[in-house]
C-alpha cells in the first residue's frame, strides 16, 4: 500500500495518527469554495461542494504525493473527474474499493481513508432541497414560491457540481 500522508504526532507509529492527505484534500475543497463565494461556508450545501471536491482531490492522489502537489497543475484533473458528463459516483465507489482492499491487506488501519469514507458516506445518506432541474421549462411556478420546483436531492449530486464550478471560478 503506498503511504497516504498520514503521520504520527511524537514522530513514531505507536501514537495518534494525524490524516495529512485527507485534511490537506479537505483544506484544498474548502479554499476552492471559499474563493468561488458560491455559498455561505456555514451551509449545508458548502458541505456537500467541499465533500465532493476533497473526495475527487483525495481519490485523484494515486501516487501518494498529495501534500507536495501544486493545486495549479491538478485543476484540469479535477475539472475533468468532475465535469458533468462523467460517471462521478461510480468512479468514487470504485476508488474507494481498491483503496479498502489495499488497507487490509496492509492490516494497518488508514485514518485519511476512513474520513474520506465518512464523506462518502455523507453525501449518499444526505438529502438537500434543491432547484428540480428535470421540471418541465416553462412550468409556472406555485403560488408564493419563486424559485420553481424544488425536490430532495443526494448531497452529492448537488455539491459535485458545486465543486465543479468552484474549480472553474479559481
Amino acid at each position: 500500500m503506498q503511504h497516504r500522508g498520514h503521520e504520527s504526532t511524537d514522530g513514531g507509529g505507536s501514537e495518534l495518527t494525524v490524516p495529512m492527505a485527507w485534511l490537506y484534500a479537505e483544506y484544498i475543497a474548502d479554499e476552492l469554495l471559499r474563493t468561488g463565494d458560491l455559498m455561505p461556508p456555514t451551509s449545508f450545501e458548502f458541505r456537500a461542494g467541499r465533500d465532493a471536491l476533497a473526495l475527487t482531490i483525495f481519490l485523484s492522489d494515486t501516487e501518494g504525493e498529495l501534500s507536495g502537489i501544486r493545486v495549479v497543475t491538478q485543476l484540469e484533473t479535477w475539472l475533468s473527474l468532475t465535469a458533468y458528463d462523467q460517471p462521478w459516483h461510480e468512479w468514487v465507489r470504485d476508488r474507494l474499493a481498491e483503496l479498502t482492499a489495499e488497507a487490509a491487506g496492509s492490516g494497518l488501519p488508514d485514518p485519511d481513508l476512513e474520513l474520506a469514507e465518512e464523506a462518502w458516506r455523507w453525501l449518499q445518506e444526505t438529502e438537500l432541497l434543491a432547484p428540480d432541474l428535470n421540471a418541465v421549462p416553462g412550468g409556472a411556478p406555485v403560488a408564493g414560491e419563486d424559485e420553481g420546483p424544488k425536490v430532495w436531492t443526494p448531497a452529492w449530486q448537488l455539491g459535485l457540481p458545486l465543486g465543479h464550478l468552484a474549480i472553474h471560478l479559481f
